[in-house]
């Protein structure tokens, strides 16, 4: 599998990365299975496994920690903090005292001495970012992390953290992990350009928007649409709008020669602000059908055409792209002048 340099990490890094997240009881319960399927990824020459402390509240970081034994020096273990680990409102965010537990935690998970990239699983707004970039520098300079980076960061957030970190003499974000699909291309307005004016690696996640480029032929049996219909509803309006979409790119795919999938991952692949793509099999089938996707180049033509049918830019459901919502947007009283 091709390699690529994540940023100004100096990591190389495969065209795609293993997602951990349905590592446990969130998606596949069976452990030894899931080492199994991390093993056929690294077979495949995947060198990165990413995963979060919250997923499956921590099952899924102990099952990569369990996996990577014997492996380690030849993978790159990317896990993310931020997002509650309990009711406290001091077990989330980016605060010095969350990330110095937050770090101690998911290396006792991992069982390793160190992490290759911590990530910040979504802003905290409530939490100066010179503060979260302090603790971070501090974790470097101890050697817990190698690197650190943001996930799910509207382009401001990502400019106002790099001059944080120039302002303070602080190491920078030099990663951003965003959601990416043919149906959410929101990032290619403001946080590709921005993350490659910074110098930025890429990491994107969900290249087949949850199941919808699966090439599945009933979306709504799916594992993740159990949990939400209305997300997989073709009768709903965004729904409508992705249904119609799927048959077009279906049809363009089977011309080219490709599954769906393929196609999907093949896309992702594609921007040049991107440096790997985040798989997210909960089976081993599933691996072994989005893998060919690593070996797919698309040609200018194929991509013009899937411009034709979701345009650049263009999320068709909003909602999919869940970033943090600003506070602002949720407290009137933050955005009504009082005399």
């Amino acid at each position: 599998m091709k390699r690529r340099t994540l940023g100004a990490t100096g990591m190389s890094v495969s065209e795609l990365s293993l997602g951990a997240m349905m590592f446990g009881s969130m998606g596949n319960p069976d452990h030894d299975d899931a080492v199994r399927i991390i093993h056929r990824a690294l077979d495949a020459g995947i060198n990165v496994v990413d995963t979060a402390d919250v997923y499956s509240h921590g099952e899924s970081e102990e099952i990569v920690g369990r996996a990577v034994k014997g492996h380690r020096d030849d993978v790159v273990i990317a896990t993310k903090f931020g997002l509650p680990m309990g009711e406290d409102p001091n077990q989330r965010g980016g605060s010095r005292r969350r990330i110095v537990r937050a770090v101690e935690d998911s290396l006792r998970r991992l069982d390793v001495d160190h992490i290759d990239l911590y990530q910040m699983h979504r802003p905290d707004h409530e939490t100066d970012v010179a503060e979260t970039l302090s603790a971070l520098t501090d974790l470097v300079r101890a050697g817990k992390i190698r690197a650190f980076g943001s996930s799910m960061f509207p382009a401001e957030l990502i400019t106002e953290a790099q001059w944080a970190a120039q302002r303070t003499g602080a190491h920078r974000f030099l990663a951003e992990q965003s959601m990416y699909s043919i149906f959410t291309r929101g990032p290619e307005r403001a946080v590709f350009p921005t993350a490659q004016r910074h110098g930025l690696g890429v990491l994107t996640f969900s290249p087949l928007n949850g199941g919808w480029l699966s090439g599945r032929p009933d979306l709504t049996s799916g594992h993740r649409a159990s949990s939400q219909p209305s997300r997989y509803d073709p009768a709903t309006p965004t729904g409508s709008l992705k249904a119609a979409a799927l048959t077009r790119l279906a049809a363009l795919a089977e011309e080219a020669g490709m599954t769906l999938p393929q196609l999907a991952i093949a896309f992702a692949r594609a921007h040049p602000a991107v440096t790997s793509v985040l798989i997210g099999p909960r089976t081993a089938a599933q691996l072994d059908g989005v893998l060919p996707g690593a070996e797919v180049d698309l040609t200018d033509d194929l991509l013009d055409r899937i411009d034709a049918i979701v345009p650049p830019g263009t999320d068709l459901n909003p909602e999919d792209n869940y970033a943090t919502t600003p506070p602002a947007l949720l407290d009137a009283r933050l955005r009504r002048r009082r005399p």
